[in-house]
């Protein structure tokens, strides 16, 4: 039997893969490994990495809404100072913020949701 598959890449479809590479490079630490006009990407080389590609035409998901769509979840140590420091890189904070404060929902600069949790 072969080895299971491992994920490298998220792969998310945007309007603008560079400046969503740049915000997720701010958000994470890590590095932009590659940056092009249809396709940009982040990475650390420890974890699955972080690509954006460009598609005409693109539309933000909503928040919340009906419609299926995956998210990210990052692990922080301070809810509100991550959050902070995350909305002053250009994300938003939607006004339903499920949970009861055991995660803060935000969306990036184009739309697409992510939550911040302390993993507790």
């Amino acid at each position: 039997m072969s080895a299971p598959a491992k994920i490298s890449t998220v792969v998310i479809d945007c309007g603008d893969p560079v400046r969503l590479a740049e915000f997720y490079s701010k958000v994470t630490g890590w590095e932009i490994t590659h940056s092009g006009g249809d396709y940009a990407s982040v990475g650390s080389g420890e974890h699955p990495g972080l690509a954006f590609v460009r598609i005409e035409g693109y539309r933000a998901p909503g928040w919340p809404d009906d419609g299926k769509h995956a998210h990210l979840d990052f692990t922080v140590t301070d809810l509100e100072e991550a959050a902070g420091r995350i909305l002053a890189l250009g994300a938003s904070r939607p006004e339903f913020q499920p949970g009861k404060g055991q995660w803060v929902v935000l969306t990036d600069p184009e739309g697409h949701p992510f939550c911040l949790t302390t993993g507790a």
